[in-house]
């Protein structure tokens, strides 16, 4: 497949400047945060919270909020360029479709990813992980959604369709991006251990792979909600009755 033509205007070097401050507002801090998480305490038998532990409603909601500025970001850059959504498959064009690959993509990736995280736990290379907000509040399974919603578009929009897209338009090659794109979203969930790397690595190469080939972003926006909410709704149920909840 022929790579898109670079916006005019945006050289090799605006490109790459572009993607760091992206990145660099957004999932390659994460990165960095996660990897300090890492080398900060053992993996047996710790926990480690995945959502927003205040129990402040305010403060979840304005969290949740300024989480998506970088999402906007993008959008606004493709607006100005006059590329548009369109340019990262974000068009709302295709939504029984799209929804129906997300939904068969939950089925495949949630029954693995769960064996995956079981698996590695039991090894002593991950860590616990607590997907949900505070509990004993009204608003814990709202905020619950809230963060599903919010954690699906970032990543998604950003990890895999505006990354990619742009990696493209510098003629990286579809083996090389796909690397790039999975070593990211891996990277930033090494707060959990070397289990969420190793999955989400594996995971992130599938939806890279994916992605370039059907050029749309919202199944697996769709398959990332289902994921992260079906989870913690899964915590919630569990909690208290199964070791780690």
């Amino acid at each position: 497949m022929q790579p898109p033509t670079a916006p005019a205007g945006l050289d090799r070097r605006t490109l790459y400047e572009e993607i760091l401050i992206v990145l660099s507002l957004s999932l390659l801090a994460s990165a960095a945060y996660a990897i300090i998480s890492l080398l900060s305490a053992p993996l047996k038998g710790g926990y480690v919270a995945s959502a927003n532990q205040t129990n402040v409603l305010a403060r979840q909601l304005v969290a949740i909020a300024f989480s998506l500025a970088p999402v906007w970001l993008v959008v606004h850059l493709l607006r100005r360029s006059g590329e548009g959504v369109g340019a990262i498959g974000l068009t709302w064009d295709q939504p029984a479709r799209d929804i129906k690959r997300g939904l068969a993509f939950f089925a495949v990736v949630g029954l693995g990813g769960l064996a995956f995280y079981f698996g590695a736990v039991a090894l002593g290379v991950n860590r616990f992980v607590v997907p949900v907000p505070p509990l004993g509040h009204w608003w814990t399974v709202p905020i619950l959604v809230l963060n599903a919603a919010q954690a699906a578009l970032l990543e998604e929009v950003i990890v895999l369709g505006y990354l990619i897209t742009r990696l493209r338009q510098l003629a990286w090659s579809p083996w090389v991006i796909i690397a790039a794109s999975a070593l990211l979203r891996a990277s930033y969930h090494l707060y959990q251990g070397w289990g969420g790397f190793a999955g989400n690595l594996l995971m992130g190469a599938l939806f890279a792979f994916l992605f370039l080939r059907w050029r749309r972003a919202w199944p697996f926006v769709v398959c990332h909600f289902l994921l992260d909410a079906v989870a913690a709704g899964g915590w919630l149920v569990l909690h208290g009755r199964v070791p780690g909840t």
